[in-house]
């Protein structure tokens, strides 16, 4: 009883954390929760051949690794048949990176190498230099160096082996330079449009209200729910780094759906903070079956004509249910009403799941149930 008892108030603590910050711990700030449209993160992508792994690269098998060896050789002037070519320590990968909106040229940017053909492990390798083009199919940064794999993988030649983690992704730590810019003349901008993170009438109505109160002489208003509009005056125009920056710093309380966030594989339930049920009564049991299997030799008796010895199963089945009593679960206004009654049933995070569903089902759940 002690260890269950334990158990409740564990599970207690790790749904319960958000009940214990007041208003003001709530607060965020604007630049944690929306971004000024434009402003955004651009993809690059590239393919490459990654050089020096220790007999750990792509097989024979992999043409387009092999092709891709002897194209780069035909570039440097050497001349080779693809059936000359083995590539047991090269291995094709695409690179990725992420550009920012502001990045110039010489900027650094990280680089992420994934394996694409039957490589076993990326660890020790050099990539070489590879073009990272966006969707426009433009070159914007060129990536070359040394790969960083966290993890590694050993086998012998009998089979088997260890590994740990991913070996073949690795990352370089400002592997590309940036080559191209992406034109954004921003102090020409007439007006700012913020984009929330998360789009919600209550939250943009929020930012639109704290932008007018912390600086007077701009009107924001809510376009809609992801959008908020900032008209800008004529003094403000061409110098506009102050004013984003006074922007960035505005603190509100973001507003979110009711909804719970919940985990088949792992078990794992999150709940938000506006989650509530009515009253409702749970009866919640748990059935297990065990069988049991074992072999008993059974042998002829004595001097028995025609006896024979021979092995027999023995199976043995017992079935266990729980026998819980239907419990009244009280109407919670708040999250931490919502814990108390659920650690009431006394459910693993694991039956919750079904718990909730079946709540869900009957009306009294006041919240959105997200399974991922």
């Amino acid at each position: 009883m002690a260890l269950r008892r334990i158990m409740l108030i564990g599970f207690s603590l790790f749904l319960l954390f958000p009940v214990t910050q007041g208003p003001d711990a709530m607060a965020a700030r604007l630049k944690d929760i929306a971004t000024l449209k434009g402003m955004r993160l651009n993809e690059l992508i590239g393919y490459g051949l990654v050089v020096g792994l220790n007999k750990t690269g792509d097989g024979t098998q992999t043409k387009f690794t092999v092709q891709s060896v002897v194209n780069m050789l035909e570039r440097q002037g050497i001349h080779l048949n693809a059936d000359q070519v083995k590539v047991t320590n090269v291995a094709a990968v695409m690179v990725t990176a992420q550009l920012q909106p502001f990045a110039r040229i010489g900027s650094k940017l990280d680089v992420l190498v994934s394996s694409m053909g039957d490589a076993k492990s990326l660890q020790g390798g050099t990539l070489l230099l590879t073009m990272l083009k966006g969707v426009d199919n433009k070159v914007y940064a060129l990536a070359q160096g040394p790969i960083l794999v966290g993890g590694f993988a050993a086998a012998g030649e009998a089979g088997g082996g260890v590994t740990k983690n991913h070996p073949t992704v690795g990352r370089i730590p400002g592997g590309a330079s940036v080559e191209r810019e992406i034109p954004l003349d921003f102090n020409s901008m007439d007006d700012l449009i913020i984009a929330l993170n998360q789009p919600d009438f209550t939250t943009a109505l929020r930012v639109s209200q704290a932008v007018n109160k912390s600086i007077p002489g701009i009107s924001a208003h809510p376009a809609d729910a992801g959008t908020v509009r900032v008209n800008l005056r004529d003094g403000q125009k061409g110098n506009l780094v102050n004013l984003v920056s006074s922007l960035e710093q505005i603190e509100l309380q973001p507003d979110a759906k009711a909804r719970i966030i919940m985990d088949e594989r792992t078990g794992t339930v999150v709940m938000g903070e506006n989650v509530r049920i009515s009253s409702v009564a749970i009866a919640h049991g748990n059935l297990s079956v065990q069988i049991k299997e074992k072999k008993e030799v059974s042998q002829a008796l004595p001097f028995a004509q025609g006896g024979q010895t021979v092995v027999t199963n023995d199976s043995q089945v017992k079935i266990q249910e729980e026998q819980n009593k239907l419990l009244y679960v009280e109407e919670a206004t708040n999250l931490g009403d919502v814990v108390k009654a659920l650690n009431a049933i006394g459910v693993s995070p694991r039956d919750l799941i079904a718990v909730f569903q079946a709540i869900k089902a009957s009306g009294a759940l006041h919240a959105d149930l997200e399974i991922i």
